[in-house]
């Protein structure tokens, strides 16, 4: 008999192996809010499920002083990402002026990025938004289709057979002539060879039709997220490293993900490696922590006090090309004593599980009294509709805080987890783009001067258009443009940096 946990393991790693990467697990979709010039974008990019296929673009302008908007897609680094194509122009809802959408073939999976030229009254402006373009599933044909195109081919193949038949048979008769018993029975000849020609052209014909669906399906495996191999040494130091073998055991050829290389990645917001360990199935414990690269490819670090626990792993790392994504795994873990503290950016959290969580979900409490509170819309909250996530933080008084720093060069973090773990997506305020492939996005545009001349002191602020004060503490909100992908009961972390330190707010969210 299988115990929960087991059971909980084997059904999160079902799930991991069927979901799609992205630096998130099970949301594919792209957010962004920023700026395009003089004009703040919120951009959503609806991926396609498969590719080719056909990305659909929403763009909503704070402004309504935008004319209009053209997108292009391109690659985001290498051959072809100085090279963009024509764009298309967007199309400018008739209701609302400031929302407008278009549709993108995106032709090929990897590192995109999709380019924005704004035009309006007050000038040009340009932004590019990376995109991780890959295809999420093989689409299944549709039974009547099947049916239609197998009636189609046998009576094509028995049609072939007849007409072979009749020319021996009949082929150079003249008008009334009777065919006779030596033509009948070549022409029975000609009908049995061409019957096995047939019959061996269309199993030629399925395997081929099956390498390629193969070769299709090894490319939408190639993006579904890495195992993450996880070693406990020692009663306190955790090694991440990429499993090298599939579910079945056996070794992954070069098109997979187990061939990501960790010494290769390139630091996103500051570190090589995000690390998120979540304790299950209780959802009432979280780590974000950052390991350092440890020999050739695998990261490592000493672990702080923990409780002991199955944990769910995810790792975000971004390779050279500016493609994120997350290792996935889990492990189980004896309780550790006389950790290493936490220092720097890392941070931790532990309250009650879902089931046993009480009080107002729009407020969570801070260590010194303080809370953060989510304005969360009126009315319940919906599977796939883009909206902006607002958090201001207070202190025990109930005032606007006045000592909120960058974490990591940002106002804020968030983590959206849902209760089986179906989904992970960290978002900055900026949204679900990564910090490194924003980077290399900008750096293609007409302006991309001006993006190598802002202060470095804050290169997170600067690049991602975020809005930051040049000095003194930050605003006491945070706001991080995201949408559910799907419904179920999400976990929301958000982690804010006040007077030195992270401070963790968790918020309970139900999704129709």
């Amino acid at each position: 008999m299988l115990s929960r946990n087991q059971l909980f393991a084997i059904v999160t790693l079902l799930l991991a192996a069927a979901l799609p990467a992205c630096a998130h697990v099970g949301s594919p979709d792209v957010f962004y809010e920023g700026s395009a010039g003089p004009y703040r974008l919120f951009v959503t990019v609806r991926v396609p499920q498969v590719i080719p296929g056909v990305a659909e673009i929403q763009i909503r302008s704070e402004t309504g002083d935008v004319r209009a908007i053209r997108v292009v897609p391109l690659r985001l680094a290498g051959p072809g990402s100085d090279l963009p194509p024509t764009p298309d122009l967007a199309v400018q809802s008739k209701d609302d002026a400031q929302f407008f959408t278009a549709s993108l073939w995106l032709m090929e999976s990897g590192a995109l990025q999709v380019r924005m030229l704004v035009d309006g009254a007050q000038g040009q402006g340009e932004v590019s938004v990376p995109v991780p373009s890959s295809a999420q599933r093989a689409l299944p044909m549709q039974k009547s289709l099947a049916a239609l195109l197998f009636a189609l081919m046998l009576l094509l193949a028995v049609g072939v057979v007849f007409i072979v038949g009749a020319i021996v048979r009949e082929g150079n008769l003249e008008g009334g002539e009777v065919p006779s018993d030596s033509r009948q029975r070549r022409a029975r000849r000609a009908m049995i060879g061409t019957a096995v020609l047939v019959t061996v052209l269309l199993f030629l014909g399925k395997a081929w039709w099956g390498v390629n669906a193969a070769d299709f399906q090894r490319r939408v495996d190639f993006f579904k997220p890495p195992a993450a191999a996880l070693s406990f040494v020692d009663g306190h130091r955790l090694e991440i490293r990429v499993e090298h073998s599939n579910v079945r055991g056996e070794r992954a050829d070069f098109r997979s993900p187990a061939y990501l290389r960790l010494s290769d990645v390139i630091p996103d917001h500051g570190h090589l490696m995000h690390l998120f360990l979540l304790r299950v199935p209780g959802l009432d414990a979280m780590w974000h922590l950052h390991p350092n690269s440890a020999g050739v490819d695998a990261f490592a670090l000493d672990l702080p006090d923990m409780p002991a626990g199955r944990y769910q792993v995810f790792a975000d790392v971004v390779d050279p090309r500016g493609y994120p994504w997350t290792l996935v795994g889990s492990i189980d873990l004896s309780q550790i004593a006389g950790g290493k503290p936490l220092a720097g950016d890392d941070s931790a959290w532990s309250g009650a599980p879902p089931a046993a969580a009480t009080g107002d979900s729009t407020n969570s409490p801070l260590p010194d009294g303080g809370r953060i509170v989510w304005q969360r819309p009126a009315g319940p909250l919906k599977a796939s509709v883009p909206m902006e996530f607002t958090f201001v933080v207070q202190d025990k008084n109930g005032r606007p805080v006045q000592d909120m720093e960058p974490y990591m060069g940002m106002a804020g973090h968030a983590e959206f987890v849902r209760s089986d773990m179906s989904v992970f997506a960290h978002v900055h305020p900026a949204g679900s783009v990564s910090m490194a492939a924003f980077e290399l996005a900008q750096d293609g545009l007409s302006n991309a001067a001006a993006f190598a001349q802002e202060p470095m002191s804050m290169p997170m602020s600067a690049r991602m258009s975020m809005t930051m004060p040049d000095s003194g503490p930050l605003p006491p909100e945070v706001r991080f443009p995201y949408g559910f992908p799907q419904a179920g009961d999400y976990r929301i972390f958000v982690q804010i940096k006040r007077a030195g330190r992270v401070e963790t707010g968790m918020f309970d969210a139900h999704v129709e």
